[in-house]
């Protein structure tokens, strides 16, 4: 069901897979990226990539170039490209931004890629070859707050964003200097960057700031997840309507999709949770993907306390562990297939779920 990794690392606050998920960048809570190849004997550290100076924000690795992207508080971004010899060379990214940058994306046809940022700025980047350097366009208005949380959709055209300003906002990231036609998408098209095609306010009940935005694989639907412990769905498809389910969960911060129904998200709670969308656009709970380890060792714990209690008339266990793999916040949620998805915590631990081993166990879920 789950395989669990562990990189030599205190914490982890992002990662990302290369193509054939026979590696991994991980960023160890600070400001550097480690790149770890799976071996039969287990994970060997291949390279630590040191360009930035404070703590990396975001990561994406583009599975057909293979060059990966990073984002830092030190306000830059830098596209790694690996030469014949392993080593991995940083391109500096003109960003042109004030604040730290938060968050970044590759676009599906990995042609650029879109960076957040705290200065109510999204960078959207393309490769100038006659300069042969990285160029940006910016995203400003109407953003009020700092972007948490960018996302693709299909047609490499439309962008989505998500915000401490309590929104989640449909933009069109369409360049005249490297593409030929703006997209075409059921959230509507512009030949101009920038133009907002959609908004949605996460205010009732409170608000919250938003975590994660994802596109469905479809383009047709975005989920996000936001500080109110709350999961959302728009459909653009059914003019935009948006379904809430507020949770009885921690906050989440990261989620995705799995197949064109399912969402993973998994936050501050330290374990994933599988909601799903029905035919009709509400979302229902399913199951939490993770509560066996107390179970496993429920009846020795229990062993041990009544022993304490009888030698001694106290009780000397001191079991602090979860019910959980996670022992920490999960901050990062990545598809690895069609029915599998990472996930990696500030405990350390890099795990990976097969959702399709568990498709006869949890009631109500269909792997598409």
């Amino acid at each position: 069901m789950t395989e669990v990794h562990n990189l030599g690392v205190d914490a982890i606050s992002c990662h990302a897979w290369n193509r054939d998920k026979t590696e991994v960048a991980v960023c160890p809570n600070n400001n550097e990226i480690q790149v770890h190849k799976r071996t039969s004997s287990g994970w060997k550290l291949l390279e630590t990539l040191e360009e930035h100076h404070m703590a990396v924000m975001g990561i994406d690795w583009a599975p057909k170039t293979n060059r990966i992207v990073t984002c830092s508080a030190d306000k830059n971004a830098y596209v790694w490209t690996q030469k014949e010899d392993g080593k991995w060379d940083p391109a500096w990214v003109l960003l042109r931004i004030n604040r730290a940058a938060t968050c970044v994306k590759w676009s599906p046809l990995e042609n650029k890629f879109a960076v957040g940022s705290g200065g109510r700025v999204i960078a959207v980047c393309y490769f100038v070859s006659e300069n042969n350097w990285w160029l940006c366009k910016h995203i400003k208005r109407p953003l009020r707050s700092t972007v948490t949380t960018v996302d693709w959709h299909p047609d490499n055209k439309v962008l989505v964003a998500g915000s401490t300003d309590y929104k989640v906002r449909v933009f069109s990231a369409f360049i005249s200097d490297m593409e030929d036609a703006p997209g075409t998408s059921p959230w509507g098209q512009s030949n101009s960057l920038g133009t907002l095609l959609a908004e949605f306010p996460n205010t009732p009940n409170g608000g919250g700031w938003i975590h994660s935005v994802a596109f469905s694989p479809c383009g047709n639907k975005i989920c996000w997840v936001a500080h109110n412990s709350s999961v959302c769905v728009a459909d653009a498809t059914k003019g935009n309507a948006v379904m809430r389910l507020y949770t009885e969960h921690l906050p989440f911060l990261s989620c995705i999709w799995i197949g064109s129904n399912n969402i993973v998200a998994a936050g501050h709670s330290c374990m994933p949770m599988l909601y799903s969308v029905d035919d009709n656009g509400q979302i229902y709970f399913v199951s939490k993907l993770d509560n066996t380890q107390k179970k496993e060792i429920a009846g020795l714990s229990a062993m041990r306390k009544f022993q304490s209690l009888d030698r001694q008339a106290r009780n000397e266990t001191n079991d602090n562990a979860l019910d959980s793999v996670h022992q920490n916040t999960i901050n990062c949620v990545r598809r690895v297939s069609d029915h599998e998805f990472s996930t990696s915590s500030l405990d350390g631990q890099l795990v990976v779920w097969d959702l399709k081993l568990l498709e006869n166990s949890i009631a109500g879920l269909k792997i598409a």
